[in-house]
């Protein structure tokens, strides 16, 4: 499964988002506010999916994690970069 399909699986399980599919996710979309809708909670709840399963790990500076969860297209160009690092 492509890199992008699995975190949008893990968007949607680990924030348990019954009413979306992995198609109504655009990768390059905003996750918060205007774009997927998701908040602060939801933020940490997925930060914590996301360790979890792909083994990250996240910075302790808020914006440079703000950048870095902005997208699933920033994801999981951060996941890649951790893996290749």
């Amino acid at each position: 499964m492509e890199l992008e399909q699995q975190i949008k699986k893990t968007i949607i399980n680990s924030l348990e988002l019954e009413d979306i599919t992995i198609d109504d996710i655009n990768v390059n979309e905003s996750l918060f506010g205007d774009g997927l809708g998701l908040d602060s909670i939801d933020s940490l709840e997925l930060g914590m999916a996301l360790k979890k399963e792909f083994s990250l790990n996240l910075s302790k500076d808020k914006e440079q994690n703000k950048k870095i969860f902005y997208s699933v297209k920033t994801i999981a160009d951060y996941i890649r970069s951790q893996q290749n690092g």
